[in-house]
C-alpha cells in the first residue's frame, strides 16, 4: 500500500511539487557590464565586474593591483572602492595583443633578420 502511494506521489501531476534534481531556475542580477541586448550598461567597473569582463578571477585583479601590474583601476567614492574605468580595460587588452609576439607581427622572432656574429682571429 505504501508502494503504491509513493508511486501515485512521484507522477506528473501538475499540483505537486516536482521532484527532479535540476535546481530552479530563479532570476540572477547580472553582474556582466554587458546586458542582454548587447550594450555596456557601466561606465566604471568594480573588481567583481572587471574580473568577469576580463575573464579573470577577482583575486587575480587585486594581486595585480598589489604589484602595480594589469589594467589601471584607482579608488572610488567614501569607501574607497577599486574600479576600472571600461575604456581603460579595453585599451589594455589592445596593448596586450600588441605586446604579444604571436599577434603582432613586428615582434616575432622568426620576422627579423639574422645577424652576423663578428670574425674571431684565432691565435694572434
Amino acid at each position: 500500500m505504501a508502494r503504491q502511494r509513493r508511486a501515485e506521489c512521484t507522477s506528473a501531476d501538475p499540483d505537486l511539487p516536482s521532484t527532479s534534481r535540476e535546481p530552479p531556475m530563479t532570476a540572477r542580477p547580472s553582474l556582466s557590464p554587458i546586458d542582454s541586448s548587447g550594450t555596456v550598461s557601466a561606465a566604471f567597473l568594480n573588481v567583481k565586474a572587471a574580473a568577469d569582463y576580463l575573464g579573470l578571477s577577482p583575486h587575480t585583479l587585486y594581486v595585480w593591483r598589489h604589484r602595480r601590474q594589469g589594467p589601471p583601476s584607482f579608488r572610488m567614492g567614501p569607501r574607497g572602492r577599486v574600479m576600472y574605468r571600461l575604456e581603460a580595460l579595453d585599451t589594455w587588452i589592445r596593448e596586450q595583443e600588441q605586446a604579444d609576439s604571436r599577434s603582432n607581427p613586428a615582434l616575432n622572432p622568426l620576422n627579423t633578420p639574422p645577424q652576423e656574429r663578428p670574425c674571431r682571429s684565432l691565435g694572434a
